[in-house]
């Protein structure tokens, strides 16, 4: 029989947010989703001034390349030769063909080698810039005869330009000024370094502000499409991963919702590779230690269930021994009593009468006799205190005796007995209290026999068991069913008056049943139709 829980052991459907693999879902997407946040405010805030800042290291870094050029020497060159100055631009000092046509000498490729890798790099970092000889006005120029750059360079060296008036100084030297300015003609942000080299010549770098503001603009664009992509990407890498962490947990819970309601038959069956399974583990054996000790509980409470019911029933039965002792011996003392006083009081003083007197009192005294030694041999059979004497003799004869000593009583009731068996049937029991068996079936049978009036004594031997089963046959009424479990207890009666007509006490069957039990044989008693069977069985090996 399953016991049913208690209300409080039953778990109740929990919102969805309450599951560990959500919870863990949420907060690693939650986590995911805040640090592309954070990249895209952090681009957002702070990339452009990290571009800015980035920017003028490279203008100052390409300053420092162009005053290393030996200026003195193009401008000769220049000057000299006449060699356009967009020839120093355009030459590309990998081509050795066109180097070795241009470079008549060591000083031309020396001069070269300055403007080719400078072109390059500014190409590369989006730089235009333009170096000024003051003296001779010769310009040096990236991209070649930038007009506009030439007199923005003119205009800063002799303060004649307006926009450098509105600039924002990001970095100041005393040799060069990084700024922010915005070109009015142009109509662009562009980041500037302009100065004066050692040389005496002036210089002028810009790169355009909008290209900074379109790599911010691409990148935060980035950031933010692949942030999407990853935080969907990441969602279902972190539902799979934690449904696999979350999936030892959940047997767990099931398992323990299981044993609340001490159902102990599931068991934990994943396979985490980790500390779960060890818990797990436990939990298995916790459930079979609770199943056995529940188990253990249970037969103990049964025993204890019993124990009070056994200990109820000896109240219940030494209560009724006591109401049943105190009857049957109330109406012999009463009796005694009586006729005793009449004695004392001479209420007659007839020989006869006075004999009667003495003879009732001596009748009933033998009564509550009987009922006393029976009692008390009663009570050493079912205390242990008599052990049955074992010995081995012929129950044909024992049984002939019985029968022939209560012959009497049987032609006084006009009974006929049945029993003509000749043969020798040795059995091991104690003869004495065996005789008192047959005895009280007997006695039993006579007073009970009705309808033919027959008594029949049968044994038959039982073999395979090694046993010889002796029964008493008595036609008459049968016992109620209701009263056939009965007829061994004490004091019981099936029919009372009858029982007082004879004078029985109620306790011959449980004195037959106490010696059969100190021999362990079995023994019982069969309603027929015209009669009822009383049997007993003994060893005969």
């Amino acid at each position: 029989m399953k016991t049913r829980p208690p209300e409080s052991s039953v778990s109740e459907s929990k919102p969805w947010h309450h599951s560990l693999k959500n919870q863990l879902t949420v907060i690693f997407i939650g986590l995911v989703f805040l640090s592309i946040l954070t990249i895209t405010f952090i681009n957002s805030v702070f990339l452009e001034r990290y571009y800015i800042s980035r920017k003028t290291d490279i203008l100052v870094e390409t300053m420092e390349l162009l005053s290393a050029m030996n200026l003195k020497k193009m401008v000769e060159t220049v000057k000299e030769e006449g060699i356009g100055v967009e020839d120093f631009y355009w030459y590309d000092s990998e081509d050795e063909d066109d180097y070795d046509s241009f470079a008549e000498d060591e000083n031309d490729a020396v001069l070269d080698s300055y403007t080719s890798p400078i072109r390059r790099g500014s190409s590369r970092q989006n730089l235009s810039w333009v170096i000024m000889e003051p003296e001779s006005g010769v310009t040096f120029c990236y991209p070649v005869d930038d007009v506009i750059l030439k007199s923005k360079v003119f205009g800063y060296a002799y303060n004649v330009d307006s926009d450098r008036h509105n600039s924002k100084i990001i970095r100041k030297d005393s040799s060069y000024i990084v700024q922010m300015v915005r070109d009015s003609y142009a109509r662009m942000d562009y980041l500037e370094c302009w100065g004066r080299f050692d040389n005496g010549c002036f210089f002028l770098i810009r790169t355009p502000m909008e290209s900074i503001k379109d790599s911010v603009s691409i990148s935060n664009t980035f950031y933010l499409f692949v942030g999407v992509v990853i935080i969907i990407l990441s969602g279902i890498v972190i539902w799979i991963v934690t449904k696999r962490i979350t999936k030892p947990i959940i047997e767990l819970t099931d398992q323990s919702k299981k044993m609340s309601e001490l159902d102990f038959e599931a068991r934990y069956t994943s396979q985490a590779n980790n500390e779960i399974d060890e818990l797990g583990a436990n939990f298995n054996a916790m459930s079979a230690q609770l199943e056995r000790t529940i188990s253990e509980l249970k037969s103990a409470n049964l025993k204890l269930t019993r124990d009070i019911e056994d200990k109820v029933k000896i109240d219940e039965m030494r209560k009724e021994f006591l109401d049943n002792v105190s009857h049957e011996l109330k109406t012999p003392i009463a009796i005694v009593q009586g006729y005793a006083e009449g004695l004392r009081d001479e209420i007659s003083e007839d020989p006869e009468t006075m004999k009667m007197y003495c003879d009732v009192i001596i009748d009933e005294s033998r009564k509550m006799n009987r009922l006393v030694q029976s009692l008390l041999h009663l009570n050493q059979l079912e205390s242990g205190n008599e052990v049955p004497d074992m010995t081995r003799f012929n129950i044909i004869p024992l049984i002939r005796g019985v029968i022939a000593s209560m012959e009497v009583l049987f032609s006084q009731s006009e009974v006929q007995i049945d029993f003509d068996d000749s043969r020798n049937i040795y059995v091991w029991a104690d003869e004495f209290n065996t005789e008192r068996v047959v005895t009280n079936y007997l006695s039993n049978a006579c007073h009970h026999v009705d309808g033919e009036k027959r008594i029949k004594v049968q044994l038959e031997q039982l073999e395979d068991l090694g046993k010889v089963r002796i029964s008493v046959f008595n036609t008459g009424q049968p016992i109620p069913e209701e009263s056939l479990q009965h007829l061994w207890e004490k004091f019981y009666k099936v029919d009372k008056a009858r029982t007082r007509e004879y004078g029985g006490s109620g306790i011959g069957l449980s004195i037959v049943k106490a010696i059969l039990d100190g021999m362990q044989q079995q023994y019982g008693v069969i309603n027929h139709e015209d009669g009822v069977e009383f049997w007993f069985t003994l060893d005969m090996k």
